[in-house]
Order: structure tokens, then sequence, then C-alpha cells
């Protein structure tokens, strides 16, 4: 299961509530994205909650092209979000209060903590593979992002 389907709706029933129509907490359920993201959605929420999901729609809801809004675009700039709070140095449970801070969204800390930690093991893969074709630059930007997240 990806990352992204664990990731939440902070006050989902308050949303629900306001929207007057019922959607999954999933933020990247299809249901979700469509009622939260189009005009009537957002119209009905209050300003504070409005604008938290204005800030997640305009980072990573759009795309150059309409498509790609529903062939994983949003999932892929999701994940190069958290990979680049951890970068920064932030821990799974830091992670999860600047996402709910910046975005109203929520996840548990550790499907955060498994996430990184299988992004580090897909690393290591890259690293190991790229050694043996001897592709020494690409084994060196895997390790470079490996200690990146490992640090």
């Amino acid at each position: 299961m990806a990352i992204t389907d664990k990731i939440y709706l902070k006050n989902h029933r308050q949303i629900v509530s306001q929207l007057d129509t019922s959607i999954p907490k999933g933020a990247f359920k299809g249901a979700t994205m469509e009622v939260l993201y189009s005009g009537d959605g957002l119209s009905k929420l209050d300003d504070a909650t409005r604008d938290r999901l204005l800030d997640f729609a305009t980072d990573f809801l759009d795309c150059e092209d309409p498509d790609d809004l529903y062939t994983g675009y949003p999932e892929r700039q999701f994940v190069r979000y958290l990979l680049e709070l951890r970068a920064e140095g932030l821990g799974p449970d830091a992670i999860v209060d600047v996402m709910t801070d910046d975005y109203m969204l929520y996840a548990y800390p550790g499907d955060v903590l498994s996430f990184l930690d299988q992004a580090v093991r897909r690393l290591e893969a890259v690293e190991s593979l790229a050694a043996v074709e001897g592709d020494s630059e690409m084994e060196r930007r895997a390790a470079e992002a490996r200690r990146a997240l490992s640090a």
C-alpha cells in the first residue's frame, strides 16, 4: 500500500458537515479530490480550511496537463514533499506535524517511518544495481540521496 493511501484529511467530519456530502477520509481518493477541489466544494468551506486545502491543490494538483491528475502526478509530488521534509532532518512525528500545519492532512507516524525505511532500502538497491552496471554517477547520486534520508 502506498504512503498516499495512508494520508487523511484532518477534521474530516467537520469538512463533510460543511460540504453537506459524504467523501472518503483519504486525501488522495478520487472522490475526495473531485469534491474538494471543484469550485463548489471549496466555496462551502470555512476560510481556514479552504486556505489550507487550496494550498494543497496548488502544490500537488496543479499540473500542466489536466490528464496528469489521474496518472499519479499528485501522489508523486506528495512523495517528493515527504522526502524533502526528511532530507531537511525532520523525523516522522515532525513530518506529520508539518503536513498537518501546511495542508490539514495527517498520517500515523509509524506509516511515515515505514515509508521512509522503504525509500532507504530502495535507494540501497539502486546503489547496488548501479555498482553492478558500472554507472558510478547513478551510484553516487543514490548514495547521496540515501544518506540524506538516513541522517
